[in-house]
């Protein structure tokens, strides 16, 4: 279910985060290697960044692949920090713009990769922990992924630190309901990701960063994480993965 990427380094155009390499973001959306449950990823698209430490968006509800105006655009934006996600919508939410992500509240950018089984069974419980989200428009989002990432901005919001903040949300999810629980999440000067029942792949260059849920290319230093972990990445810290 959907596919996302985060990239941390020296700036780069948008186009070459989202469509270099053999495997890229864009390839993703009609030819995904290791989805879980779809084939295709083409109900729209996202890619957020950040300009003077304020972060952007771009979001559409069409197929990446058939947007030939953003194709053309992210040549000309350069982001040194970004998180992109192309999705496949869970049958029963809409194919909205207001559900491609990733979602923003502030300077946080958060993508879920996955669905919450019997979504309508829990999620009014998930509201309550998130709490008030009147500041967040983004968390009234008709999507599953919603609420989650109310819970992760209420975390963060508490000073818990970006990789704290999602393994709260995987704690509090995971005691109620299974699910793919995939999630990403930029500050713009850190990555945080967890592994929950799908794949995702880190590679450590000498300058960057780059999380994806599968490799964009065929190099040799992309290295998968196991199963049920958090990644959490800095320039300066490099890369540690820890178990949830």
């Amino acid at each position: 279910m959907c596919r996302h990427l985060g990239y941390l380094g020296p700036e780069q155009t948008l186009h070459s985060l989202v469509y270099d390499g053999e495997h890229s973001l864009e390839s993703q959306s009609y030819a995904p290697r290791m989805t879980q449950g779809n084939l295709l990823n083409a109900d729209g698209y996202g890619v957020g960044w950040y300009q003077d430490g304020e972060a952007t968006r771009f979001r559409r509800a069409q197929p990446i692949w058939t947007d030939q105006s953003f194709r053309e655009v992210a040549g000309a934006v350069r982001a040194s920090c970004a998180v992109a996600a192309i999705r496949s919508a869970t049958v029963g939410f809409p194919v909205d713009e207001s559900c491609a992500q990733p979602l923003r509240a502030g300077r946080w950018l958060f993508s879920h990769n996955g669905k919450i089984e019997g979504y309508g069974g829990v999620e009014p419980k998930l509201r309550e922990l998130a709490g008030d989200v009147a500041d967040v428009p983004d968390a009234r989002a008709p999507v599953d992924s919603a609420p989650l990432f109310a819970l992760a901005v209420r975390y963060w919001k508490e000073g818990m630190a970006l990789g704290d903040g999602l393994a709260a949300v995987i704690a509090a999810i995971t005691a109620l309901a299974p699910g793919r629980y995939n999630l990403l999440a930029s500050d713009g000067t850190s990555l945080a990701a967890t592994t929950w029942g799908d794949s995702l792949f880190v590679r450590a260059d000498a300058d960057a960063i780059r999380v994806a849920s599968e490799p964009l290319d065929d190099d040799p230093s992309w290295r998968r994480v196991p199963d049920r972990s958090l990644v959490t990445a800095g320039l300066a810290a490099g890369v540690s993965v820890d178990p949830l």
